[in-house]
C-alpha cells in the first residue's frame, strides 16, 4: 500500500508539471492570452473600403496582444536580423526635390548628413554565418539637422506579408522549428515552407528570395529598398507617395551557392571583414540614392495597389530618379555600443516626410518603437548611436531604466507657468501630419487589389537572364529536398506552377513531388527592367576591392608574378598571394616572397580570381599540391576568371581537363576561353592600355573577365557541373 501511495504521488507531482501544457496540434480555436475565441488573425482592423485600405486603428486589442508577445520574445538579442555589421558614412544630394518635399534632407543641396548604415541577416542568431541564404537587412540612420531619419529596408524590394500582423506568424515559421531549434540561419526546413504555401501572398518575396540576390557576394554589391510605401509633402501641400531605392557602385553581384555555402564554414565573418578591409583601405562603398514618385491622385491607377508591400512598382511605369549619393568611410570603434546599440524604427521621419496606409508599415510603426524598449530600455534613443545631432528636448520624457540626461528645472509638464519647452509652429519646423480623408467601415480586410498574388512573381521571373532562372531551380531544389514532409514538398511543387510549369516540373522531380501536368496560372510572358541583377553591371569595368588569388611555389617566375601583381594592385584589386608555407617561397630567380597566406589555411571560395605566374618549376611544385589543384578545379566550378602564363598553362589545363577549354599552346599567344585566360611569352604581355571586350592582352583581359564577376557560360553549358561532379 505504501508503493502504490508512493506511486499515485509521483503520478500527481508530474499531472501538476504538465498542466501547463498544450498540444498546439488539437482543433482548439485560435484564442487570446485572455480567453476570446479569434475570428480572424490575419488583418489588423483599419478603416477600409473595396477601393481603398485605410489606416489601422490602435483600438485593436487582438494585434496589439500579438505583436506585443512578439516583440518581447528575445532579451537582449535582436528577434530578427540579429546578425549584422555597420559603419559609418555620409549623405549628398546632387539634385533637390524640393518639388516634392520640404524635407532638407531631400531639398538643400549644400548639406552633407552623416548617417550610420546596418546590415544583417534575418532568420539566424548572432553567432549565424554571413553567407546563407536570406534577405539582408539595409537600415540606415540619417542624423539630419531636423532630427533622425530612419530608412529601414531589405536588398529586396518586396516583402512576404502584405498585414503587419502576421509578422509573428512569418518569423516563427522561418526561424528554428520549435521542437528542436533547428535549423540556423537558413530557410530548409517544413515550417517555412509550410507557411508559404499558406499564405499566397508570399509568393513573390519566395521568388527574389529564392534568387542570387538572397546570396549576395558583398555587402557593399547589393541594393537596398526602402520597402514600405511612405509620403512625401511639398511647401505647398501636394503629396506624392514614395519608395526609397539605394543602387550600388560596384554592381549588383552575388555568390554561387556551393561557395556560400563552404564560406559559411571557412569564413563565416565574410561578409562584415569585407566591409571593413574596403573601407580601412580607403575603398568607400558608394550608392546611388533614388526616389520613384506617385501622386497622390494617381494611386488607383493601377492594376495593383501600391500600398501593397509584396509589389513593386514597375520602373516602365514609375520610373527611378536618382537625386543623391550615399558613402560608407568610417568603421566602428567599438563593436557592441555602436552596432549591437544601433536601433532603427520605421516611424522616425522628419517634416515633409510622412507615412501612408501601407498596411504593413503601419504595424511596423507600432512594433519597431516597442521592440527597442524590450532591448535597450526605456532611453533607448539618449544611447550614442542613437540620438540625434540637431538640439533635442523634451521636458515630459522622463526617468524610466539607463537615463543618463540630466534636465535641469522646476515643471515636468506642458502646459506649465512658465512656458518651459513650448511645441514649435509648422512655420518653426515643427512636424505636421499630411491631412487626409478617411472613408470607409471599420474591418478587418484590405481592398480588393491586395487579392491578387502571382502576376508580379511571374513578371520577377520571366525577367530574370537563363542563369539566374537556373539558379533559382537549383535553390527551390535545395531548399525542398531538405523539408522530409512530402505535404510540404508536393504542394510547394504544385504552387510553382502557377508561376512557371518548366520550373515546376524540375523542381517536382528533383524533390520528388508530384511533375504538374499544366499551370495553376496562364504565364502571359510579361518582362519589366530592373529586376535581373545582371542589369546593374558597373558602368565603366572596374576591379576595385575584388580579392584576386596569386599562386606561387618555388621556382615560380618573379618578373610575370610581381609585373601582374603591380597592374591588378594599380586598379584597386585587393591581392593576395599564396604559398605553400609562410616561411617564404623562393623565385627561380633567388627572390624570396613571403605569401599571405598558405595553401590549407586559405580557399578559393574566399577569393574572385586566380592568376599563376610561369617558372620552370612550378608546374611541377603545384601539381603535387592537392589544395592548389583543387583550388584551380573549384575556382573553375564556381565560375571565376583564371589566368595563367607560360610553364602554369600545362598546370591549369590539367586541373580543368575539359577538351572546350582551349588554352595557349604556341609561344607569344595569348587564348581566352570561358574566362580562362592563358598565354606564352614575358611580362610585356601584362601592360595594361585598355580594359574591354575586345581587349588583347592577357592582363587586359583577365582584368575585364574579373569586372564581369563571373563566365555564367560555363554553367549555361554544363562545363562547371562536369568539372565539379
Amino acid at each position: 500500500m505504501a508503493a502504490a501511495a508512493n506511486s499515485k504521488t509521483e503520478d500527481g507531482k508530474f499531472a501538476d508539471m504538465q498542466k501547463d501544457t498544450v498540444e498546439v496540434n488539437g482543433k482548439q480555436n485560435m484564442t487570446t492570452d485572455y480567453g476570446i475565441k479569434i475570428s480572424d488573425p490575419d488583418h489588423w482592423l483599419r478603416v477600409a473600403s473595396n477601393s481603398s485600405t485605410g489606416p489601422m486603428l490602435l483600438e485593436d486589442q487582438i494585434a496589439r496582444e500579438k505583436i506585443m508577445r512578439f516583440d518581447h520574445e528575445r532579451i537582449p538579442e535582436r528577434v530578427v536580423h540579429a546578425r549584422g555589421t555597420g559603419a559609418f558614412g555620409t549623405f549628398k544630394l546632387f539634385e533637390s526635390a524640393a518639388d516634392f518635399t520640404t524635407a532638407g534632407v531631400l531639398t538643400d543641396t549644400s548639406r552633407t548628413t552623416p548617417l550610420f548604415l546596418r546590415f544583417s541577416t534575418v532568420q539566424g542568431s548572432k553567432g549565424s554565418a554571413d553567407t546563407v541564404r536570406d534577405v539582408r537587412g539595409f537600415a540606415v540612420k540619417m542624423y539630419t539637422s531636423e532630427g533622425n531619419w530612419d530608412i529601414v529596408g531589405n536588398n529586396i524590394p518586396v516583402f512576404f506579408i502584405q498585414d503587419a500582423i502576421k509578422f509573428p506568424d512569418l518569423i516563427h515559421s522561418v526561424k528554428p522549428e520549435p521542437q528542436n531549434e533547428v535549423p540556423q540561419g537558413q530557410s530548409a526546413h517544413n515550417n517555412f515552407w509550410d507557411f508559404v504555401y499558406m499564405h499566397s501572398e508570399t509568393t513573390h518575396m519566395n521568388y527574389w528570395q529564392m534568387s542570387d540576390r538572397a546570396i549576395p557576394r558583398s555587402y557593399r554589391m547589393m541594393q537596398g529598398f526602402g520597402v514600405n510605401t511612405y509620403s512625401l509633402i511639398n511647401k505647398e501641400g501636394k503629396r506624392h507617395f514614395v519608395k526609397f531605392h539605394f543602387t550600388p557602385e560596384l554592381g549588383v553581384h552575388s555568390l554561387v551557392w556551393d561557395e556560400a555555402l563552404k564560406i559559411c564554414g571557412q569564413d563565416p565573418d565574410f561578409h562584415r571583414k569585407d566591409l571593413m578591409s574596403a573601407i580601412d583601405a580607403g575603398h568607400f562603398p558608394k550608392w546611388k540614392f533614388g526616389l520613384q514618385l506617385i501622386p497622390e491622385e494617381k494611386l488607383d491607377d493601377f492594376e495593383f495597389d501600391p500600398l501593397d508591400a509584396t509589389k513593386v512598382w514597375p520602373e516602365e511605369l514609375v520610373p527611378i530618379r536618382y537625386i543623391g549619393e550615399m558613402e560608407l568611410n568610417r568603421n566602428v570603434d567599438e563593436f557592441f555600443p555602436q552596432t549591437e546599440q544601433a536601433a532603427f524604427c520605421t516611424s522616425h521621419i522628419v517634416p515633409g516626410i510622412d507615412f501612408s496606409n501601407d498596411p504593413l508599415l503601419q504595424g511596423r510603426n507600432f512594433s519597431y518603437f516597442d521592440t527597442q524598449i524590450s532591448r535597450l530600455g526605456a532611453n533607448w534613443e539618449e544611447l550614442p548611436v542613437n540620438r540625434p545631432v540637431c538640439p533635442y528636448m523634451s521636458l515630459v520624457n522622463r526617468d524610466g531604466a539607463a537615463r543618463h540626461r540630466i534636465t535641469k528645472g522646476t515643471v515636468n509638464y506642458w502646459p506649465n507657468r512658465f512656458e518651459a519647452n513650448p511645441p514649435a509652429t509648422p512655420a518653426q519646423g515643427g512636424f505636421t501630419s499630411y491631412p487626409e480623408k478617411q472613408h470607409g467601415i471599420k474591418t478587418r480586410a484590405l481592398s480588393e487589389k491586395f487579392k491578387e498574388h502571382y502576376n508580379q512573381a511571374q513578371t520577377f521571373y520571366n525577367s530574370l537572364s537563363e542563369i539566374e532562372k537556373m539558379h533559382l531551380a537549383k535553390a527551390f531544389s535545395f531548399e525542398l529536398d531538405h523539408c522530409d514532409d512530402p505535404i510540404v514538398y508536393k504542394r510547394m511543387s504544385e504552387r510553382i506552377s502557377a508561376v512557371s510549369l518548366d520550373l515546376a516540373q524540375k523542381v517536382a522531380k528533383n524533390v520528388g513531388g508530384d511533375t504538374p501536368t499544366k499551370s495553376s496560372k496562364p504565364n502571359k510572358g510579361q518582362k519589366a527592367k530592373g529586376l535581373s541583377q545582371l542589369e546593374y553591371m558597373p558602368e565603366k569595368p572596374t576591379i576595385l576591392t575584388r580579392r584576386i588569388a596569386i599562386l606561387i611555389a618555388d621556382g615560380f617566375d618573379y618578373s610575370t608574378y610581381l609585373t601582374m601583381k603591380e597592374v591588378l594592385e594599380a586598379r584597386g584589386a585587393f591581392v593576395f598571394t599564396i604559398g605553400a608555407q609562410r616561411q617564404g617561397v623562393v623565385a627561380e630567380t633567388g627572390q624570396k616572397v613571403v605569401p599571405d597566406n598558405f595553401f590549407s589555411g586559405m580557399r578559393s571560395t574566399l577569393f574572385d580570381a586566380t592568376f599563376v605566374p610561369g617558372g620552370k618549376h612550378i608546374a611541377n611544385a603545384l601539381s603535387k599540391n592537392g589544395v592548389a589543384k583543387f583550388w584551380i578545379t573549384e575556382s573553375f566550378a564556381h565560375l571565376k576568371p583564371i589566368a595563367g602564363i607560360n610553364e602554369a598553362v600545362p598546370f591549369i589545363s590539367k586541373q580543368i581537363g575539359l577538351d572546350e577549354v582551349k588554352v595557349a599552346k604556341s609561344p607569344a599567344s595569348i587564348t581566352e576561353s570561358y574566362g580562362v585566360v592563358t598565354g606564352h611569352g614575358d611580362a610585356t604581355m601584362l601592360n595594361v592600355e585598355k580594359i574591354g571586350p575586345d581587349s588583347k592582352g592577357l592582363a587586359e583581359q583577365f582584368i575585364w573577365h574579373v569586372s564581369r564577376h563571373r563566365n555564367w557560360q560555363r554553367e549555361l553549358d554544363g562545363l562547371a557541373d562536369q568539372i565539379a561532379a
